[in-house]
């Protein structure tokens, strides 16, 4: 991706009008009914079937993010936030518009794919390596991931199957593997609002040391505090569509005043 001339700063995600659309299946007899079934059977083939809901998800979004950039993503639930991170990581299709991305976008929990029945230590080198990690880089960073993560503080919880974590200590070591890589564009959805205190900060900590080491961040989160310690941009989303882009403590004193979070 070339260099932005206006600006001397570097693109890593363009979203050009980005619109995302789901179709959800409202037709009757239940989700795994025989007749629901038979249903979509006879219609298939015959254009979209009757019944089909189609949810407009994301609606003409378009931005531009640029290398050491942290960028927040702000809205209330369902405003599309998730989806849009899960478009630019290049694992939902776009209605129209494109989304172009310098280098692989990591979406935090999905290129980390965690396996409930294998214990914390083979989860790290798994997840390493779906992170595109070497053998050797996960057996030197093996340690500083479990310390990291802080799952060990009450016990030997790295050596128990994962099924046996809470869901706090599960996206703690989520976090911990992703973040021991940096990544071109590395997207957080709500892994800050995990664990306690002491884990928010090193974790807002790495996020400022990933934009310095020329990464970008993109972080949904609904704790403003996060957001303000770690963002110097804000996307505000509300029902799919961009309402506000731009630093940090103007957008968020907008979305507090509107919505009174």
């Amino acid at each position: 991706m070339a260099e932005d001339n206006t600006s001397g700063r570097i693109p890593t995600v363009i979203a050009d009008d980005v619109h995302i659309v789901y179709r959800v299946n409202g037709a009757g007899g239940g989700k795994g009914s025989a007749t629901a079934a038979l249903s979509r059977i006879v219609r298939r083939g015959k254009g979209e079937a009757r019944g089909v809901r189609k949810v407009h998800a994301v609606r003409g979004v378009s931005f531009t993010a640029y290398r050491g950039e942290a960028i927040g993503l702000i809205g209330t639930n369902g405003s599309g936030k998730s989806t849009l991170l899960r478009a630019i990581a290049g694992l939902l299709p776009t209605e129209h518009g494109k989304v172009y991305t310098d280098g692989q976008p990591s979406l935090l929990g999905v290129n980390a794919a965690l396996m409930s029945d294998l214990t914390g230590e083979r989860n790290v080198v798994l997840g390493g390596l779906a992170m595109g990690m070497t053998r050797e880089e996960i057996r030197e960073r093996y340690q500083g991931i479990v310390d990291f993560s802080g799952i060990n503080e009450k016990g030997d919880f790295i050596t128990l199957p994962m099924r046996t974590y809470s869901s706090g200590m599960a996206a703690r070591l989520r976090f911990s593997i992703a973040a021991a890589k940096n990544h071109d564009v590395l997207m957080i959805d709500e892994a800050l609002a995990t664990g306690d205190r002491k884990f928010q900060i090193r974790s807002e900590k790495r996020i400022r040391e990933l934009r310095k080491e020329a990464g970008t961040v993109f972080l949904v989160s609904h704790s403003n505090k996060s957001i303000r310690d770690t963002c110097d941009r804000v996307l505000w989303l509300e029902k799919g569509e961009l309402l506000m882009d731009g630093p940090t403590d103007e957008v968020l004193k907008a979305y507090e005043r509107e919505t009174g979070k």
